[in-house]
């Protein structure tokens, strides 16, 4: 419990210690016969060089649309047994992690089972549940693994297929349908460069940000994670209910656990409303709190004369692998979105358009890919530009997507962002601490027939297609 407070208390003097409150590929392209539509520029948009936007106001959207639905519908098409066999793949490989690491907890700390441990709480999420909540396996049959209830319903459903900080419920939310259909427009709940506005604008020496940044990085999924994608789950419900907001509520603030304990400010005690503590507490972090770090080791006190000693080894080895595995997830989640050379954007548009799926492309980084073992150390996030413009396909039809995309990109002249990780990570923290902004897309060259219009963007489900 000590240890708990403590990093709470750290999240939050680290927001009030900061001031709370490559490659590109390009090539000739045709000229495009798009209508144009006016866009409202946002404040503070970083100057955009002329010769920065070409590609833009020369892309021919509809062949590129073309080209990109075809190949999406390819890849369904082709989604089979080998998908299944793959899966089955990497699920033996998630399964042999953890079978090392339960094994070896009740040792005296050590890498070997840090490392095990992590990596199965790892998998578990960016691999499996990723791609099963998005319905990547839905077309096929795969068990379980079905984005219609896996890890859905109850608290046994989720210890059992899939549990981690994270509600899946609230996950689905935030991630499959805010995230993938608002990527780096305001209501992206996941959008780094706002997100982290309380750093960048702070008046603090460099090395101050820098190391709040750090402290971050191994507890961001319980600390920010966790209750901003229940945040967004809470203001589902509030809309469906037809109950109004509370009034000083800021939805697109992100929501952290010392918003939610020790509220500085009205906008805090409004999230702390919506957001209730115990109903948090119970629903979110209380599931995995428990069943990973106290019924998981209990056996251990059984053990005669010992047992109170290897529970205690089993306690510390959980802990370390879950900061572990928090460090992984931020290296190769946080910085998917972010950097100098990718772009936001200041309105909607149709999912499934030419503007949608350039967005998505030049929107994200992808890292080093092309193998299972190079892939599964990613969690599968080095195809992070196939995944956002087909969002509900298997991790096998990403590794043969990819490449097919990546020439498509390069015969249309538009940007396909692939680096090291550790090169994203870098640009990703220089935005955190405002050393760089990330790009405004000039969408009044966008087509407007593109363009979401008055209604915006709206779904069927949580699942990862739109048209779901």
């Amino acid at each position: 419990m000590k240890f708990a407070i403590a990093i709470i208390a750290l999240v939050g003097c680290a927001e009030a210690w900061s001031g709370a409150s490559k490659s590109r590929v390009a090539s000739p392209v045709a000229s495009s016969t798009a209508k144009q539509a006016i866009a409202i520029p946002l404040e503070q948009a970083p100057t955009v060089e002329e010769d920065d936007i070409a590609w833009v106001a020369n892309l021919d959207y509809e062949g590129f649309h073309k080209e990109v639905n075809d190949l999406g519908k390819k890849l369904l098409q082709e989604t089979g047994e080998a998908d299944v066999e793959h899966l089955h793949k990497i699920l033996k490989w998630r399964d042999i992690s953890a079978a090392v690491g339960i094994a070896t907890m009740w040792m005296t700390p050590n890498p070997l089972t840090v490392a095990a441990l992590s990596t199965w709480t790892y998998a578990s999420w960016t691999m499996v549940a990723h791609h099963t909540c998005h319905g990547g396996y839905n077309r096929v049959d795969a068990g379980k693994f079905n984005s219609r209830g896996f890890a859905l319903g109850n608290v046994v459903k989720r210890v059992q297929d899939w549990c981690d900080w994270m509600a899946p419920e609230a996950w689905n939310v935030e991630h499959n349908r805010l995230h993938h259909y608002h990527l780096g427009e305001d209501k992206d709940p996941d959008l780094v460069q706002r997100n982290l506005e309380f750093l960048r604008d702070s008046k603090v020496p460099m090395y101050q940000k820098y190391a709040t940044v750090l402290a971050l990085m191994p507890i961001w999924k319980w600390a920010y994670y966790a209750p901003n994608t229940y945040k967004e789950l809470q203001i589902q419900k509030f809309k469906r209910n037809e109950i109004d907001l509370p009034k000083d509520f800021e939805p697109t603030k992100a929501a952290t656990v010392s918003h939610i304990l020790l509220p500085k400010d009205a906008a805090e005690r409004a999230t702390q409303q919506v957001v209730k503590p115990m109903d948090f507490f119970a629903n979110v972090l209380g599931p995995f709190l428990f069943s990973r770090f106290i019924l998981l080791p209990l056996p251990l006190l059984a053990v005669p004369g010992v047992g109170q000693s290897l529970f205690f080894h089993a306690i510390i080895n959980l802990v370390l692998a879950d900061l572990l595995t928090n460090l992984h997830g931020f290296i190769t989640i946080v910085t998917n979105h972010c950097g100098d050379d990718i772009y936001t954007f200041d309105d909607q548009v149709k999912p499934k358009s030419g503007s949608f799926y350039v967005r998505q492309i030049v929107g994200s980084a992808n890292y080093k890919t092309g193998d299972d073992v190079t892939d599964f150390a990613h969690g599968w996030l080095n195809y992070q530009i196939e995944h956002h413009v087909w969002p509900d396909l298997s991790m096998l039809q990403y590794q043969r997507g990819a490449p097919q995309l990546k020439a498509i990109c390069e015969k249309y002249g538009v940007p396909y962002v692939q680096e090291s990780v550790w090169t994203r990570l870098f640009k990703t923290i220089d935005v955190m601490v405002g050393n760089s902004s990330m790009k405004r897309f000039p969408t009044e060259l966008e087509p407007a027939t593109d363009k979401a219009g008055k209604t915006g963007v709206t779904w069927k489900s949580t699942n990862g297609a739109i048209d779901e």
